[in-house]
C-alpha cells in the first residue's frame, strides 16, 4: 500500500488537475468572440449580403450553435481519445501541428535540461566548498546575473553580438539543417546558453546553501577522518542528500522556464517550436490548438511533479510513503 498506492493517487490527481485546467481554458476561449464569425459577418456586409445569416452559417459549420454542455462533452471526449480537432491556423490536425513544433522544441530543451541538472548542483557544491573566497563570489555573481537578467533581453544582446557584429552564429534559424550537425549546434548554442543561465541561478543558490550545511556535518567529518577521498565525500556524502530538497527547485525552475521563458526565446531566435506555436494560436484564437497546447503543458507539469516525488525515494530511501 506504500509507494504503489501513492503513485496511483498522484496519477489520479494529475488527471483531475488536467481536467480542471482544460475545462477553465475551454470556458474562457468559448466566452471570447470567435474571429471567424465576425469576419464572415463583415465580409457579407461588404458584399451586400446578410451579415446575420453569414454569421449563423459559420456557427453551424463550426458547431458553435450546439448547446454548451454538448460542445463541452464532445470536446472532453475528444481530448481523452487524442482527437484534438483541426487547427484552422495551420490547416492540419492539432496533434500533427504540435508534434511538428515539438520536434524543434526538443532540440534545445533536452540539452538545456541536461546542462542545468548537471551544472547547477556542481557549481553550488563548488561554491560551498570554497565559502567566502573569490571562487565563491564568482560563482554567486554568475548565478545572480543569470537569475536577474530577462531571458529575452539577454538573448537579443547575444544575438546582436555573436550574430550581427561577430557573425559567429546565424541570425535566422534554419529548420532545414540536420539535427545532429555542426550547423544546428551553432544556431542552438546561444538559446541553450540563455536558458541555462536563467535556470541555473536559483538552483545553484539552493545547492550552495544545502551543501554548506552538510559540509560541517558529523558524518562528513567521520568520512574525512577515515581517509575517504574528497571526490567521494563531495559526490556521495554531500551532493546526494543535497539533491533531495534541490529536486523540488530544479523541477520548478525548469517547468517555469519551459512554459514561459522558452516562448520568448523561440520568438527572439525564430525557432518554430511549441511555445511560438502556442503564442500564434492565441493571437489567431485557434481554440483547438490553444486547448491542445494547454493540455500538453499541463501534462508536462503534472508528470514533472510526479517524477520529482518519486526521485525522493531514490535519493533518500528513509522517506516513507505509507502515510502520504
Amino acid at each position: 500500500m506504500g509507494l504503489g498506492w501513492y503513485i496511483t493517487r498522484r496519477v489520479g490527481w494529475a488527471v483531475i488537475v488536467t481536467f480542471i485546467i482544460v475545462t477553465v481554458t475551454w470556458a474562457l476561449i468559448t466566452a471570447a468572440p470567435n474571429p471567424a464569425v465576425r469576419q464572415a459577418a463583415t465580409q457579407a456586409a461588404l458584399d451586400g449580403g446578410n451579415p446575420s445569416a453569414a454569421a449563423e452559417r459559420v456557427r453551424e459549420l463550426r458547431g458553435l450553435n450546439a448547446p454548451l454542455h454538448q460542445r463541452y462533452i464532445d470536446y472532453m471526449v475528444n481530448v481523452y481519445t487524442l482527437d484534438w480537432g483541426w487547427s484552422t491556423m495551420r490547416s492540419q490536425p492539432v496533434t500533427e501541428a504540435m508534434l511538428s513544433a515539438l520536434y524543434y522544441t526538443v532540440q534545445y530543451s533536452v540539452p538545456w535540461t541536461l546542462f542545468t541538472i548537471l551544472l547547477a548542483p556542481a557549481v553550488g557544491l563548488y561554491s560551498a566548498a570554497n565559502q567566502y573566497s573569490w571562487k565563491d563570489h564568482l560563482a554567486t555573481g554568475f548565478a545572480f546575473f543569470g537569475y536577474a537578467i530577462p531571458n529575452f533581453f539577454f538573448g537579443i544582446m547575444l544575438l546582436l553580438l555573436f550574430g550581427v557584429y561577430l557573425e559567429w552564429i546565424p541570425i535566422t534559424y534554419n529548420s532545414d539543417v540536420p539535427v545532429f550537425s555542426l550547423e544546428n549546434a551553432r544556431q542552438l548554442i546561444v538559446p541553450v546558453f540563455v536558458l541555462v543561465t536563467g535556470s541555473i541561478g536559483g538552483t545553484m543558490r539552493v545547492a550552495r546553501n544545502e551543501s554548506a550545511e552538510f559540509i560541517s556535518a558529523d558524518f562528513v567529518k567521520t568520512a574525512n577522518a577515515k581517509g575517504v577521498s574528497k571526490l567521494r565525500v563531495y559526490a556521495r556524502h554531500i551532493l546526494r542528500p543535497t539533491m533531495v530538497p534541490l529536486s523540488t527547485t530544479i523541477v520548478g525552475q525548469l517547468l517555469a522556464l519551459f512554459i514561459g521563458a522558452s516562448l520568448l526565446v523561440e520568438i527572439v531566435f525564430g525557432i518554430p517550436g511549441l511555445g511560438r506555436l502556442t503564442f500564434r494560436a492565441i493571437i489567431a484564437q485557434d481554440t483547438n490548438l490553444v486547448l491542445g497546447s494547454t493540455l500538453f503543458f499541463t501534462f508536462i507539469a503534472t508528470i514533472g511533479n510526479l517524477i520529482q516525488d518519486l526521485v525522493y525515494t531514490v535519493l533518500d530511501p528513509r522517506i516513507s510513503f505509507e502515510d502520504r
